[in-house]
């Protein structure tokens, strides 16, 4: 059977495309689906109406889904020559997200994590996941093998990769920073960065969360409950386990058919953030293990499709930046379903496409379109479009036919070449048959005619 889903998928060129495209509005459209049912009575102590929250949800969506178009038209090597001023954007506005005044939300949430634009609250940590990413692509591919550490880019990647997680971690905002950090660890992965660096971070990682755990505060209780839940037992299932084990409660209640859409009982003031870090907790409830099952079977997907893509691309660069794209993506994905199930600390992260954000639902499904685009590029989709014309996807929406780009040397002798006859037969025009030659070249006597 996988010999057979091998063979079919190498059989269509375009179905990486086809496939991620699928996926990635699927887990939209179940995104928009659970915040609307999620958010009714929150939007109503909030003083707005119970469609408040799935209206401006809908809104950011539509933006999102603007940005994977642009995304799509956009080049990928245009992608890599803006690729320095991205990451110059995010650096300047982590700095100003810092500044009393400019940055808000540390009354809210506990965290200076947003700046306030009018109605657009801008999370510039999400920009810089998304920007350090494709920075660090562009710079880490093609480049030689460094004379000395001081010039290896691996090195310098990191001093700025640090520098960015410093300020993220100035924000108070730690799920955000393991979340930033992930992306860069997977950066290094994917580029071939010698393992004991990985292994340094991951015990650099470890120590800060062990000193986190030991400094008291709301974030060691969520250690605390961690390993209560790990165990099965709650202390405090009124103080600092309530979120964790209402959110336990909801699974539980949805069993394995759920309890029909829009039908959650916890979504009545009983979970803290249903639409948003515990979203999947509803959606267990409401849609059941089934459902929560179709979920992880989609972030699965996305992942396979999204490595297949990078393995396949046109150059290293689009293929560093479609692997580092996919695999922070569905790492947050199981790190949130993770905590919500109690197989991890809760840490704050959000579940891309699905959870109730503005900033971050749009730069997801831009970062989104950005992997999608170097799957419509692979050489074997280029040439297909080229044999076969655009799919039906790209001609409603107005997208270029995909190119690989040619060798300026290459171009060069093409243009020299003299063009062929119009009045040229089939063997001056593509080259002479393969059972021709073999006939040509088969010994006189084993001829039959």
């Amino acid at each position: 059977m996988i010999s057979a889903a091998r063979d079919w998928l190498e059989a269509r060129p375009g179905a990486d495309y086809f496939i991620l495209r699928s996926v990635i509005f699927l887990l939209t459209g179940i995104g928009v689906v659970m915040v609307m049912s999620s958010s009714m009575t929150w939007s109503v102590i909030e003083g707005s109406t119970v469609w408040g929250a799935a209206i401006r949800q809908g809104a950011m969506v539509v933006v999102g889904l603007v940005a994977f178009w642009i995304a799509l038209r956009v080049k990928p090597q245009t992608v890599r020559r803006l690729a320095p001023w991205l990451l110059g954007l995010s650096i300047i506005l982590l700095i100003l997200v810092l500044i009393p005044g400019i940055g808000t939300g540390r009354e809210e949430v506990g965290s200076q994590s947003w700046i306030v634009l009018g109605p657009v609250r801008l999370q510039p940590s999400e920009v810089a996941k998304v920007a350090i990413a494709v920075w660090g692509a562009s710079y880490l591919s093609d480049k030689p093998t460094p004379r000395s550490f001081l010039s290896s880019h691996f090195t310098w990647f990191t001093v700025v990769s640090l520098f960015m997680f410093g300020l993220i971690f100035a924000e108070d905002d730690l799920g955000m920073a393991v979340a930033f950090a992930m992306v860069v660890v997977l950066t290094l992965l994917f580029a071939g960065v010698d393992f004991r660096w990985i292994v340094g971070a991951v015990i650099a990682g470890g120590l800060l969360l062990a000193g986190i755990f030991a400094s008291g505060g709301f974030r060691s209780n969520r250690f605390h409950v961690y390993f209560d839940a790990l165990f099965g037992h709650f202390d405090d299932t009124r103080g600092t386990a309530f979120q964790s084990y209402q959110g336990f409660l909801s699974l539980a209640d949805g069993s394995a058919t759920g309890v029909g859409l829009g039908q959650s009982r916890a979504k009545w003031f009983y979970l803290p953030e249903a639409k948003n870090d515990f979203i999947f907790a509803v959606i267990g409830e409401e849609l059941g293990l089934w459902g929560g099952a179709l979920v992880i079977v989609l972030f699965m997907l996305l992942g396979y499709f999204g490595l297949r893509t990078a393995m396949r691309a046109q150059n290293q660069f689009q293929s560093l930046m479609a692997a580092t794209l996919t695999a922070g993506v569905v790492s947050q994905a199981f790190i949130n379903i993770g905590y919500v199930i109690g197989l991890l600390p809760v840490t704050g992260i959000q579940l891309p496409m699905i959870s109730a954000g503005g900033t971050s639902a749009i730069i997801t499904l831009g970062s989104m379109g950005l992997l999608a685009s170097v799957a419509r590029h692979e050489p074997q989709a280029v040439s297909a479009t080229q044999s076969y014309g655009r799919p039906l996807f790209d001609r409603i929406f107005f997208l270029p036919e995909p190119t690989v780009p040619t060798p300026a040397g290459q171009r060069t002798r093409r243009r020299e070449a003299a063009p062929a006859p119009r009045s040229a037969g089939p063997r001056e025009r593509f080259g002479e048959p393969v059972t021709g030659s073999v006939r040509r070249n088969r010994p006189h006597h084993d001829r039959r005619r």
